[in-house]
C-alpha cells in the first residue's frame, strides 16, 4: 500500500494576467487553484502515493470548483469543511527578463481563516498516515488557524507520524514578530523543516551571513552554521532549504541544501529558464518528502526534489505535473528537453 501523507492549509483562486501583461493592460484572467499545502499533496499523488488534502472552503460553486481541481488529479479531498464566506483570491502578474512578478491577495475574511478544530475528525485524518505537512503560511492567517495547525501537529507528533512545516513567511499576511513567535511556538512538533534563508531569519530569527539572493551568489557556509542552530534549539531529523540565484526574473540558479545534524548535502544545480516559479518551493518539498517518506537518502531525497521543482519551473500555474519518470530521468541526466516520440 502507498505511503500516506496528510497536508493542511488553505486553497486559493488564482487569476493571473495571460501571456506576461501587466495588471493595468490585461483584459482577462487565467483561471486555476493553489495554495502552499495543496500543491505539495497534488504532487505526492502524481508520484503514486496517497495525498490527502485538508482545509474549509465555502459551501458555493467556487469552493466546490477548488475542490474539484484537486480531485482530478488524485487528491483525497473527503474531509475537506465546508462553510464560511468565501475562497482567498490571489492575482498574480508574472514577471520577465528584469521586471520581478507581482502577488496581489485578496484573501480576508476567508473560509480557512474562520476554523475551528472539531471541524475535522484528526483520528479519522491520520488513520495509517505515515506523514504530515503544513506550511507557516496557515497559522498566518488568522489566531484561529494558528490553533488548528498547533493542534494538527501535536495530534500527529503523538500518533508518531512524521511532521514536516515549510516556513513560508509571507509579510503581508503577518508581522515578523508575529511571525517568529508563533513558528517558534509550532516547530517544537516539527520533525522536518523547510524553508529558504530569508524565512529561517525571519520566523526563527536564524540568519544566514555573507548572503544575497539579488546578487545571484551563492555562500553555503552562512546556511550550514544556519541549520547547526536550529538542529541545536529544535532538534529537527533534517533541515532543507531550496538555494535560488536570481538572474533575474526569467533565469535563475535552482539547488538545494540538506542537513540532518552530522551532515551537510548540497545538491546538483541547475539553471532554470522560468515560465511560472509560483509553486517551486511546494514542489520541491513534495519531492523531498516523496524521497524522505519511501525511505530514500537524504541525499537522493534532496536530489530528487531539486529535479521535481526545476522541471515546476516550466509548468504554468501552482501545482506541479511532473511525472515521477520524468523526475527520475532528469535525475540521472535527460535535461536536453528534446521531444520524446
Amino acid at each position: 500500500m502507498s505511503k500516506k501523507v496528510v497536508t493542511l492549509g488553505e486553497i486559493m483562486l488564482r487569476l493571473s494576467t495571460p501571456n506576461f501583461q501587466r495588471f493595468v493592460q490585461s483584459d482577462s484572467f487565467d483561471v486555476t487553484y493553489g495554495g502552499g499545502e495543496a500543491n505539495v499533496s497534488a504532487s505526492l499523488c502524481n508520484y503514486g502515493l496517497q495525498g490527502v488534502f485538508v482545509t474549509k472552503v465555502p459551501d458555493n460553486p467556487i469552493g466546490q470548483s477548488a475542490i474539484n481541481h484537486l480531485r482530478r488529479y488524485g487528491v483525497n479531498t473527503q474531509y475537506i469543511a465546508r462553510g464560511g464566506d468565501r475562497l482567498g483570491i490571489y492575482f498574480l502578474e508574472t514577471g520577465a527578463s528584469m521586471r520581478a512578478s507581482q502577488v496581489v491577495y485578496d484573501r480576508a475574511g476567508a473560509s480557512i481563516a474562520d476554523v475551528a478544530v472539531s471541524d475535522f475528525d484528526w483520528d479519522s485524518i491520520f488513520e495509517n498516515a505515515d506523514w504530515f505537512h503544513t506550511t507557516g503560511i496557515t497559522p498566518a492567517l488568522s489566531d484561529k488557524a494558528a490553533i488548528l495547525t498547533e493542534e494538527a501537529l501535536k495530534i500527529a507528533k503523538s500518533k508518531g507520524i512524521t511532521t514536516s512545516i515549510d516556513l513560508n513567511y509571507r509579510k503581508k499576511l503577518w508581522s515578523k514578530e508575529k511571525a517568529r513567535e508563533v513558528m517558534t511556538n509550532l516547530c517544537q512538533y516539527v520533525d522536518v523543516c523547510i524553508g529558504n534563508e530569508e524565512d529561517a531569519d525571519t520566523t526563527l530569527g536564524f540568519k544566514a551571513a555573507h548572503t544575497d539572493v539579488t546578487k545571484g551568489e551563492l555562500d553555503l557556509s552562512g546556511y550550514k552554521d544556519v541549520f547547526k542552530q536550529m538542529k541545536e534549539k529544535f532538534g529537527f531529523k533534517f533541515i532543507a532549504s531550496s538555494l535560488r540565484e536570481s538572474h533575474s526574473a526569467s533565469d535563475n540558479g535552482w539547488s538545494a541544501l540538506v542537513y540532518n545534524g552530522e551532515e551537510f548535502y548540497h545538491t546538483k544545480k541547475y539553471q532554470v529558464r522560468i515560465v511560472d516559479r509560483v509553486g517551486s518551493g511546494d514542489s520541491f518539498a513534495s519531492g523531498l518528502i516523496y524521497g524522505l517518506v519511501t525511505g530514500k537518502s537524504m541525499a537522493d531525497a534532496a536530489e530528487f526534489g531539486v529535479a521535481a521543482s526545476a522541471i515546476k519551473h516550466t509548468i504554468p500555474g501552482d501545482l506541479n505535473h511532473a511525472t515521477l519518470k520524468e523526475v527520475e530521468d532528469l535525475m540521472k541526466g535527460d535535461g536536453s528537453g528534446r521531444v520524446q516520440r
